[in-house]
């Protein structure tokens, strides 16, 4: 099984799960990410996902013995079928998605946890953009989303140096959310993701929405936007528990509707 799922108070936590090559991808694991993350998307009671890595490491990108294998998927298809569909759903899936990033992160595997919503990191993990170390360009999105979260010469010398980045060093340069100790690294994303899921779910997955529309909109577009959406979040249910909750000054209990 090269992807364990569990569901835990709203909570699906999807581990990649070939820890013996350092959970690099293969076919199998590509394409069971993908159906899982369609799974998690059409379940209701699904409200918060987190993907994280099986044993010391997160991911270390692509099975390299998969890629040269003659009788295996080439290059282009590896890209277009199985990296691809795996970050359009992230940033699609209108629920937060957290990376809980156990140990380095490499290559695809570390531009799959920068399309996640939020980065938390162990302060052991490391991210590095490994593609020039063999010849290749960083996939993945990683040319569109390093580039608009730590600047474009920052991501440059990244991608073209390999150069490895602490989780330390990820947070201080806005690559990532936060880096916690090694320690408490599995209590803090649970906690965090729980604590995610018992959020108005539809509300957040509309600000997911315009956080997409923002790279490509004007401001004119998004406010336009933002008016749209905000419209929808005030029909909602959990707007109304929200406001209820506020007027008799207790906790609210949100829904995700």
């Amino acid at each position: 099984m090269t992807l364990i799922q569990d569901f835990k108070n709203g909570v699906c936590t999807l581990t990649l799960n070939r820890p013996q090559v350092f959970n690099s991808f293969n076919k199998e694991m590509a394409l069971s990410l993908q159906k899982a993350l369609d799974e998690c998307e059409k379940d209701d009671s699904v409200r918060a996902i987190v993907i994280k890595g099986e044993g010391k490491a997160f991911c270390a990108g692509q099975d390299l013995a998969e890629a040269t294998d003659p009788n295996g998927p080439e290059m282009q298809s590896i890209v277009k079928d199985h990296y691809n569909p795996i970050i359009e759903r992230i940033r699609n899936i209108e629920k937060p998605i957290i990376a809980g990033v156990n140990g380095v992160a490499a290559g695809a595997g570390a531009n799959i946890a920068l399309a996640c919503d939020m980065v938390i990191a162990k302060e052991s993990a490391s991210f590095i953009q490994a593609f020039s170390k063999i010849g290749l360009i960083p996939d993945s999105g990683g040319t569109f989303l390093l580039p608009r979260l730590v600047g474009t010469q920052k991501a440059m010398a990244l991608m073209m140096t390999g150069e490895k980045v602490s989780a330390k060093d990820a947070v201080a340069m806005n690559m990532i959310y936060k880096a916690v100790s090694d320690e408490t690294f599995d209590d803090e994303l649970n906690q965090f993701a729980e604590n995610l899921a018992s959020m108005p779910t539809y509300g957040l997955g509309l600000t997911k929405r315009a956080i997409n529309a923002s790279f490509t909109n004007n401001l004119t577009q998004q406010l336009a936007l933002e008016e749209e959406l905000q419209t929808l979040a005030g029909k909602s249910e959990d707007f109304k528990e929200g406001v209820t909750a506020f007027l008799e000054k207790r906790a609210p209990v949100f829904k995700g509707k």
